[in-house]
């Protein structure tokens, strides 16, 4: 399994594997429950420089050229930059007079989301992208990874914790209840060796 930045070209991949978490929060922002439509709003933005769902934002997972997981992050200090593009476009289009609490903030980089192909969830895939980050923003620059996980979502947060990711507090975000994790630079600073599983 190869993991890699994100390109343009991979815009309508990435975009069918956000849909499987992120379709009822887009249909949210389009005010409507229409997949191709949510899709489309997608990968428009994945097709673009500056915005948090864009390519420059993404890593890929792949085997033999398919793209079979992706995550998408962003230094939580550029949320409101990043964000304002979606805004923008969802009062141009849509009207939806939508209203999105702040899911991060500086001092982190922030999974958004991480997304991976049904027919080989439950094989590592994520756990594999997630050490990928951990060792590339953590241990090599030294920064901390936040993200949110709903709390009637038990087993993903179990899967955090033990990746060394610690509660750090809680958030709500379009009608959801989430617990806020991190994991610190502190955790470089302190370990000589590149995390891996156990």
């Amino acid at each position: 399994m190869k993991i890699r930045k994100a390109t343009s070209k991979d815009a309508e991949s990435i975009a069918t594997l956000l849909m499987l978490v992120l379709e009822k929060m887009i249909y949210k922002f389009i005010g409507e429950t229409d997949y191709t439509k949510a899709k489309e709003f997608l990968a428009y933005f994945l097709q673009k420089e500056h915005n948090q769902y864009s390519f420059r934002n993404c890593y890929v997972a792949e085997i033999d050229n398919e793209i079979i997981g992706v995550v998408n992050l962003y230094n939580g200090a550029e949320l409101y930059e990043l964000r304002q593009p979606i805004l923008d476009h969802i009062a141009e289009h849509y009207a939806s007079g939508l209203h999105i609490e702040d899911e991060t903030q500086t001092g982190e980089y922030y999974i958004d989301t991480i997304a991976i192909n049904k027919s080989v969830q439950g094989k590592g895939v994520g756990s594999k992208l997630l050490n990928h980050l951990i060792n590339l923003y953590v241990f090599q620059q030294q920064q901390t990874l936040g993200l949110l996980v709903d709390e009637n979502n038990p087993k993903a947060k179990k899967l955090y914790l033990k990746m060394g990711f610690e509660c750090v507090g809680t958030k709500s975000l379009l009608g959801h209840h989430l617990d806020h994790l991190q994991i610190k630079r502190e955790l470089a600073n302190t370990n000589k060796t590149s995390f891996s599983l156990s």
